[in-house]
């Protein structure tokens, strides 16, 4: 039942007839308990709040179905105006992105051309960026614009899913470069090819990319919501003396915020993934395929 839901959910975040509705009614259905609003106005507002509770925070202007230079450009210059406004309030904020947003299903040279203006204007204010990583079709080619990038500029990470095979490769094959990377599980639906069909291989892989990249000495976000994970890495920090300053967990905005400050409270750097903007559509529908408890919450929403 839980993986046809999950399945359910996943076809459902593609739907593009879906994605213009929900642009057109906005935030409602209990989106709003996993996205901070619509404008860089409501997410500054999340951020202070969540910075003032000790949490530090990456936002993401959503944004899929990109499919002309012109909407590449527009959301491009929207992680400018958001990257000005971290620095302008002194925020302790950082920004990820979907390369798809910037243009990566048109052109390299559309892609190239709106990251590096991303990536200086966030030299300006000292913001680092994250790519995000997508579904496996994209993966490779993410990876490699984003070596491309890295050789440019030190303020720039990407993200390692550990549901895909080819995972613990790109973590060798990225060491050179000395890589800052989210690892997180995984949230596509994708073939037996080249993920992993079971959820306990998928844990394995997880804590073997974790152990692997740290154990490089490289900067290290663990980006999950499983007790289980989060308490390996402790005990992994903790027997290879790895300092504090190495890694973060990160979690998304609205999910498990109580652990999330109570790792704080431990002295652990803690991240909250914050989305906001008009396409939350495709984004809202994943965390619904991610966690069946999340569905129960948007149905209360509905319903109260």
């Amino acid at each position: 039942m839980e993986k046809a839901m999950r399945d359910f959910f996943l076809f459902l975040s593609k739907n593009r007839g879906m994605t213009k509705l929900a642009k057109r009614y906005g935030l409602r259905f209990g989106a709003k308990r996993f996205v901070a609003g619509e404008t860089i106005d409501f997410a500054a507002e999340a951020i202070k709040d969540l910075n003032d509770q000790g949490l530090a925070v990456t936002i993401d202007y959503l944004g899929e179905f990109v499919d002309n230079e012109k909407e590449a450009n527009e959301m491009a210059d929207n992680c400018l105006v958001a990257i000005e406004e971290i620095g302008k309030r002194g925020l302790n904020s950082q920004l990820s992105l979907k390369l798809t947003s910037m243009g990566l299903d048109l052109n390299e040279n559309v892609v190239m051309n709106n990251m590096r203006r991303i990536l200086d204007k966030a030299q300006e204010h000292n913001v680092f960026i994250t790519i995000d990583m997508e579904d496996y079709e994209r993966c490779g080619k993410t990876i490699e614009i984003f070596k491309k990038l890295k050789r440019e500029y030190d303020n720039i990470g990407t993200v390692i899913q550990a549901y895909l095979y080819r995972t613990e490769q790109d973590i060798r094959e990225l060491n050179e470069y000395q890589p800052n990377l989210r690892l997180v599980k995984g949230a596509y639906k994708e073939s037996p090819d080249v993920a992993f069909p079971e959820k306990k291989n998928v844990d394995e892989n997880y804590k073997n990319i974790i152990r692997m990249h740290l154990e490089n000495g490289n900067y290290t976000a663990i980006a999950t919501h499983d007790d289980a994970i989060i308490e390996y890495t402790k005990q992994l920090v903790k027997e290879y003396n790895i300092p504090y300053n190495q890694f973060e967990f990160q979690m998304l905005f609205g999910i498990r915020n109580e652990r999330q400050l109570e790792l704080a409270a431990e002295g652990y750097k803690m991240r909250v993934y914050v989305p906001y903007g008009t396409d939350w559509y495709g984004y809202f529908m994943r965390r619904l395929a991610e966690r069946p408890a999340n569905v129960a919450f948007v149905l209360k929403g509905m319903f109260k």
